[in-house]
């Protein structure tokens, strides 16, 4: 009869903390340290190994990333990987060390309350460091930005009407001569960071574009496109970060792991729900929340995303077109309702997510879509021009104003 033995890991950059714990009720034991490279996790292999024995990994995720993972499972041993924030510790648990996290990940492994995370493979990881990479470019810019306009603020030079960072205003910036040598060197040394992060935003963004053909899931991020807001950047936001999007097995799961459903606090009779989340990838929900602004405006097919629908399925567009419909219904009920512009787009990407994961699902997994909507010819949209977008009503009534309006006018008589 085989027997397991559970190995908790506690990872470092340049060492190991190990620990086991046999099937059945014994005690946890502490191994020791080994090295921290896969040399000296072989060895720990070969010592632990022996006939009728089962080993099975655990370790936390952590910036050492999944080498130890891929290593493992290559030589056909169990292994999971998991989050630190899924870890259950007991709240008066005051004390951490390196020999009590690797005793407790055998322990909670044994029992089976861990939780174990995706892991991507090494082709989907290096995707998404390049679209990691860009994403940190686009902070640096608009950091260096944003530098630039303090700097320049308590100097007296603010912009003259000109949208920020447009060819005007990069002209409005070559004008400006400070008095002090000190402070033109500092000016100078601002304008070339803004210039530097700006090429590199753009070397990685054409880099970005050019991993996508040949990728394995490009006709996931294709299909993608077919939505409004959802360009090749953010199509590739999305599939990178959360990798094979239907190994989930409803929209509400994909929500809960974009951390875009609402906090909840319940007891008894009382129920109170706040904002959502934001507990899971934060890329990927700015990602939606930033699409979520186009629907704002009236359903339509514009060239480009007509464009960007060819070669599609009907099934795909027709998912993409009740998007729009059902998307932009739901802006007009909850503006109408005055409601914040930041939890209307927060509602509206969270919608939006349910149909990125029908997308997915009609491309690779098309029994997990319930919805089957066929469309005809007929039913597809013809571009049209652009409207202007709709804006959130005042909370403020016609007669409120009108009634404010006179209240003022009766002060300034008086």
């Amino acid at each position: 009869m085989t027997k397991i033995l559970y190995v908790g890991l506690d990872v470092h950059k340049e060492s190991i903390v190990v620990a086991t714990a046999a099937q059945g009720d014994t005690e946890v034991e502490l191994y020791g340290q080994i090295g921290g490279t896969l040399e000296a996790l072989d060895k720990l292999i070969k010592k632990l190994a022996k006939p009728g024995i089962e080993l099975r990994f655990v370790y936390e995720a952590g910036p050492c990333g999944y080498v130890i993972y891929r290593h493992l499972v290559k030589g056909r041993y169990h292994c999971e990987v998991i989050a630190p924030s899924l870890i259950p510790t007991k709240a008066s648990d005051r004390v951490k060390t390196d020999r009590r996290d690797a005793r407790q990940l055998a322990r909670l492994f044994r029992a089976g309350e861990l939780t174990a995370i995706y892991v991507p493979d090494e082709e989907d990881e290096a995707v998404r460091d390049l679209v990691r990479a860009r994403e940190r470019a686009v902070s640096d810019q608009r950091k260096g930005r944003q530098r630039l306009k303090g700097f320049l603020l308590p100097l007296g030079h603010r912009d003259k009407g000109q949208a920020d960072w447009s060819a005007a205003h990069l002209r409005y910036l070559a004008t400006i001569k400070l008095s002090h040598a000190a402070q033109q060197i500092a000016f100078q040394e601002y304008l070339e960071a803004i210039t530097v992060a700006t090429e590199r935003l753009a070397r990685l963004t054409h880099a970005v574009e050019a991993a996508l053909p040949g990728w394995k899931r490009e006709p996931i991020v294709r299909a993608l496109m077919s939505l409004r807001g959802v360009a090749l950047i953010n199509g590739m936001t999305l599939v990178a970060e959360a990798g094979d999007l239907t190994r989930f097995e409803s929209p509400t799961q994909l929500m809960s792991y974009f951390g875009l459903t609402p906090s909840e606090y319940s007891s008894g009779e009382k129920r109170q729900q706040g904002g959502i989340t934001k507990a899971g990838n934060g890329a990927c929900r700015r990602a939606l929340v930033e699409a979520a602004h186009q629907y704002r405006i009236a359903p339509r097919v514009s060239p480009a995303m007509q464009k960007r629908q060819e070669g599609q399925s009907q099934e795909v567009r027709a998912i993409a077109w009740k998007a729009q419909q059902r998307l932009h219904e739901r802006y007009q009920v909850l503006s109408g309702r005055h409601k914040k512009v930041v939890v209307i787009m927060a509602a509206l990407a969270r919608e939006l997510c349910g149909f990125v994961w029908a997308i997915a699902c009609q491309v690779s997994a098309p029994h997990k879509v319930k919805m089957r909507v066929k469309i005809t010819p007929q039913e597809v949209p013809a571009p049209a021009p652009k409207t202007a977008a709709a804006r959130p009503t005042s909370r403020k009534s016609a007669s409120t104003k009108r009634a404010y309006q006179l209240d003022a006018k009766k002060k300034f008589k008086k």
